[in-house]
Formats: structure tokens, sequence, C-alpha cells
């Protein structure tokens, strides 16, 4: 028996570069939903009192003409900040200044990846390798760690909005270590969470709430080691946070938003890019596919990698691999999933729905994993059996 241990980490959505994504993603489910077709590449910075917003977009909305264009990207960060818990100290959601340096996509791009209505003939927005995984660890096919880093966080969140724990603050970090035996988890042995909290309140007391309300509640008693340490706010106490003590960057987590690390990632961030940019529609469709090759049956891990050429509708390349836990023939699995899935990018926008206005809230405690996203289904499962013959 071999064991191992791995960690993963997920940050509430108060952490300042998910503040970034949150406004990047607002700002992009905002033109989708005046133009499902428009394009938008949003980058934010988020620091003391200020929010700078760049990129480029295209749309024939005149919310985002050039004479409204600045009043809507303030008028969006500014909800988007309150709405996340911003609205005190220096990163106040009424006092920040907001910075609009957007551009019009460059005709180049566009021209070379809208080629009419057929969505088969879709160029993909960008060169660029994609991943998708699942495994069977979890009922929501996720590696274990992330899957729990992300509960916590999450709850964290929650305790603080209903509450429960009025004392916390927006910002925090969550870290789970877990035990493998023969690469199936088997203990929780370490839990970390670090989260901002109003001066008054004692390090002792909130480790308490935050071990009954948060830890507690999210992690199954079953699976914590007998030995497992809990560790709060290692530093002391965590009064400034958020975007004034440490500026934010769109797409700085994008481990975090896929797999803690337990799976590879391709080189793109997701958040602030409309889905003709296959670094976020492809790592959604990827995530499809090897997901419900997971919930066929076919094998208990999957890893699906796609690869594109800017301007092509056809993938690059398709590559599946199972890392031997295939329960049929492998390449019957790689057969069926390319029958099964098409990986041009306007069929995989047109199968999952992208062009609507869904994706602020993917912007924390990961994109997969979580119901109610169009990618998590397993809808595949049976037609992918079927082909393989299992």
């Amino acid at each position: 028996m071999i064991t191992t241990y791995f960690s993963s980490e997920s940050v509430t959505e108060g952490h300042p570069d998910k503040v970034a994504d949150a406004i990047s993603d607002a700002v992009l489910d905002a033109v989708l939903t005046e133009d499902d077709r428009g394009k938008v590449a949003a980058e934010t910075l988020v620091t003391t009192k200020r929010a700078i917003v760049a990129g480029e977009v295209h749309t024939d909305s005149s919310r985002f003409g050039n004479d409204e264009l600045g009043k809507t990207i303030d008028e969006i960060v500014r909800t988007t900040v309150d709405g996340l818990g911003y609205n005190f100290g220096n990163f106040a959601a009424e006092s920040i200044d907001v910075d609009v340096l957007i551009h019009p996509q460059s005709v180049e791009i566009r021209d070379g990846v809208e080629r009419g209505d057929d969505p088969k003939m879709l160029g993909a927005g960008d060169q660029g390798i994609m991943f998708g995984y699942a495994v069977d660890h979890t009922d929501e096919l996720m590696p274990l760690p992330i899957q729990l880093a992300h509960r916590m966080a999450e709850r964290l969140a929650t305790v603080r909005k209903i509450g429960l724990l009025p004392y916390l603050r927006p910002d925090g970090k969550t870290q789970v270590t877990v035990r493998f035996e023969d690469d199936q988890p088997v203990a929780i042995t370490d839990v970390l969470i670090s989260t901002q909290h109003i001066e008054e309140m004692s390090q002792d007391e909130m480790r308490g709430d935050v071990l009954e309300q948060v830890v507690h509640h999210v992690l199954p008693a079953d699976m914590l080691a007998p030995d497992h340490r809990f560790l709060f706010n290692p530093s002391g106490s965590f009064v400034s946070g958020g975007p004034h003590a440490d500026a934010g960057v769109t797409g700085r987590k994008i481990i975090v938003d896929t797999y803690g690390g337990y799976a590879r990632h391709g080189g793109g961030a997701f958040s602030g890019k409309d889905p003709s940019k296959v670094d976020r529609s492809a790592a959604y469709g990827a995530r499809w596919a090897a997901k419900n090759v997971v919930a066929a049956g076919l094998a208990t891990e999957c890893e699906v990698q796609l690869a594109y050429a800017i301007g092509d509708p056809e993938p690059f390349s398709v590559r599946v691999e199972t890392f031997g836990s295939a329960l049929v023939d492998p390449d019957k699995i790689v057969t069926a999933v390319k029958e099964v899935f098409d990986f041009r990018p306007g069929m995989i926008i047109e199968d999952l729905g992208l062009r609507a206005p869904i994706y602020q809230p993917t912007t924390a405690y990961g994109h997969f994993g979580r119901a109610g996203f169009p990618w998590e289904e397993t809808n595949r499962a049976e037609a992918l059996r079927s082909v393989a013959n299992a």
C-alpha cells in the first residue's frame, strides 16, 4: 500500500483576486444580457480605493457605446463590490474610484473567429491547450481536497451573510490536506482557515465558532483523522483584508478555479472571457466529457485534453487519458468520446448554452463540482456507454 498526501486551497468571494474575477464576469454577463453574441475580454485590477477595468468589448448594445460605456462599467463595478460585502473601509463600493480602459476588439481576431451563423464554422478565439478532469472521489466527481476546501470557503461566506458569525468580513482562505492510500482518499489530516474579521474579536472565540460552524459543518466526521490538526489565522489577527491589504487581479486563481492542483490546467484563465475564447468554453467542454466518462462507469478517472489554433473550428488535437483506471478497452473510450462530443467551439457553445449570462456565479468556489452549471450534467453518459458497448 502506498500512502501519499495532497493539499488544495480555496478562497472566499471576498478575496482580492476573486473580487477582480467577479467584476470581470459581471461585465461579461451584462454584455451577454444585451447581446448574446457580444465579445468580451475584461481584465480587472482592484486595490486600495480603486478598481481598474481594462480590455476589449465588441457589441451593438448602446449601453456599451462610447457615450455610455464609462457609466455602465462604473455601475457594474459598484454593484458587484457591494454585493460581495465591501461597504466599509478603504475599498467601499460607494467611495472607490473606477477607471475604465476598455477598447474595441481587434477586427483581425473577430474576422478570424466569426464565419456566419453556422456554429460549426465558429473559429477558436485563440490558440491554446485546455484540460478537463473527473475522478470518483466524490459524488460531484471532483478530487476530494479541492471539493472540501471549496465547501468550507463557501460556508465561511454563508455564516457571515446570514448573521451566524456577523463579525467575519469578506476576505478568507481555506486549505485541506487529505491522506491517500493507493490513490484513494482515506482521511483528512490537516485543515487551515484564515478569515478576515472585525478588530474587537478574540482569536480563541473565533476559532471555536469557525471550528463548529464551518469545519464540523462541512467536513465528514468519519474522514477526520484522530490526530488531525486545525489551524486558524496562523499569522494572528486578520483585520486588514480585501483589496485594501492586497491587490487583486483577474485570472490569478486558476488552480483554485479548476482542480486544486490535483489535475492539470491549461495556460488560460476563465473570468472575463466570452465563450468564443476556448480558454473558457473548451475547458468547460473537456470537463463535461471527462465527467460523463466517469459517470458512465467507463473509468474511475479521466482527463480530456483539447488544443486549438486561432480561427480554426476543428480542435488541433483531442486526447483522452484514464491513468490505468479504464473499466473497458481504453481505445473504446477514446472512440466514444470523439463520437459523442463535438469539440468545435461553436458546438460546445451551442450544446452547453454558453451564450447566456451565466458567468458571475462561477467566479467563487470553483467552476467545477457545483450543481447548476451545464458542463456538470452527466447527460451523455448513456450515449458513451452505448458507443463503447459497455
